[in-house]
């Protein structure tokens, strides 16, 4: 997998992580008295505290081992030569590469087209003399 492949996967695993890290934080988070005008809210005693709290620690440290792991891969890119001028005459190169390979691919679809109509009329004309012959019989 190219460099580039790999910094997209470690982003979307970051983002994964963020995720369930941020959602499980929500869910475990003990229960808030928004008023005194509402009674105390009860706690939550589906899990044991410990793993309560031990959770968004090891969440969090997946967390900053991606986040290292993205950073590693962003050191990894190779660095550009020539600066920022270089880079853009390169580009500029390319596009014009591609506005003349797009402008041949144009005109070989046009042909093909051509080519296309060609043979749909030389099929109606096969077509139309073959039902003539059979009106012949």
């Amino acid at each position: 997998m190219d460099i580039i492949s790999q910094l997209q996967e470690q982003v979307n695993t970051i983002a994964s992580l963020a995720f369930n890290t941020f959602g499980t934080l929500q869910r475990d988070a003990p229960p808030v008295r928004l008023s005194p005008n509402y009674p105390e809210p009860l706690a939550n005693s589906s899990e044991s505290a410990t793993d309560i709290a031990e959770q968004p620690k090891l969440m969090s440290a997946a967390l900053v081992k991606a986040a290292k792991q993205f950073d590693a891969l962003v050191a990894a890119l190779p660095v550009s030569e020539g600066g920022e001028e270089a880079q853009l005459k390169r580009i500029a190169e390319l596009q014009a590469e591609n506005n003349a390979v797009g402008q041949e691919l144009q005109k070989q679809l046009e042909a093909a087209e051509e080519e296309l109509k060609q043979v749909q009329e030389l099929f109606n004309q096969a077509a139309d003399n073959c039902l003539n012959l059979k009106k012949l019989d």
